[in-house]
């Protein structure tokens, strides 16, 4: 009876562990993820951009309002995106 004890205990440690790792994940980690995958997406539609000497250049993209056919550039919205030039050159 005391081994089966000992096991509940520790698959209930286990659970709890698995589930803070995913609270972890969900709040802190996930978010910093998608922010980058959009930006990401977002630079590559990126036009008018504004590039001096910094890292960072001032853009505009179109918001696509889930729908891929739709897209709304009535009010382009802006966005910082990494100024490609500087990265050529170092190349």
């Amino acid at each position: 009876m005391k081994d089966a004890t000992g096991e509940l205990s520790m698959t209930a440690v286990a659970v709890v562990a698995i589930a803070a790792i995913g609270v972890v994940f969900a709040n802190l980690i996930w978010p910093t993820i998608r922010t980058n995958i959009l930006r990401s997406t977002y630079c590559s539609q990126a036009f008018n951009c504004t590039c001096g000497t910094s890292e960072l250049c001032s853009c505009y993209y179109c918001d696509s309002s889930g729908d891929s056919t739709d897209v709304n550039c009535d009010k382009p919205q802006p966005i910082q995106c990494p100024n490609n030039n500087n990265t050529e050159k170092g190349q």
